[in-house]
């Protein structure tokens, strides 16, 4: 099961909808080797929260797109709770705007790239960045959006 929650205040008239999040939520799940329905929460929260939650589990005091809280380590039972995700919807809408791209388009993406780590996958090095760009670009084709890195090199992608 699938969790869509907004916080109190958040604007949610330029983000997907719950459907559409959760479209793509099973998406990125089905991709990277997930079978079934994936059990995860998505939340929508402001600036403000991200930020808390940035500074409180990852001793990074500042706001950013999109965080992941996975519930699993190491092998990855697909049948079990996978954690959950938290856009700060401010700041994807700046982001969007400063990448010209439509904000839920944007957000779509943030959530793939958020349960790719729900599932395991990681960006620490270049090959591991080089196997999930590869999933993103896969997923966001799949759902008919852009492509979420254009300018990167492709070499390594498949």
């Amino acid at each position: 099961m699938i969790d869509v929650i907004v916080d109190d205040g958040v604007d949610m008239a330029r983000m997907p909808g719950a459907a559409r999040a959760i479209e793509a939520a099973r998406a990125a799940f089905a991709l990277a080797g997930g079978e079934g329905e994936p059990s995860l929460c998505i939340r929508f929260a402001d600036d403000a929260a991200v930020q808390a939650l940035n500074r409180d589990w990852r001793a990074k005091d500042r706001v950013t797109d999109v965080l992941s809280f996975p519930m699993q380590d190491g092998d990855i039972d697909a049948a079990a709770y996978l954690g959950d995700i938290a856009l700060a919807v401010p700041f994807v809408e700046r982001e969007a705007a400063r990448l010209a791209l439509a904000p839920a388009d944007h957000a779509m993406h943030l959530i793939v790239h958020g349960v790719l780590h729900l599932m395991g996958h990681d960006h620490e090095d270049d090959a591991e960045a080089a196997e999930m760009q590869a999933l993103e670009r896969r997923t966001m084709a799949g759902l008919g959006l852009h492509d979420p890195y254009p300018f990167e090199e492709r070499a390594h992608v498949g």
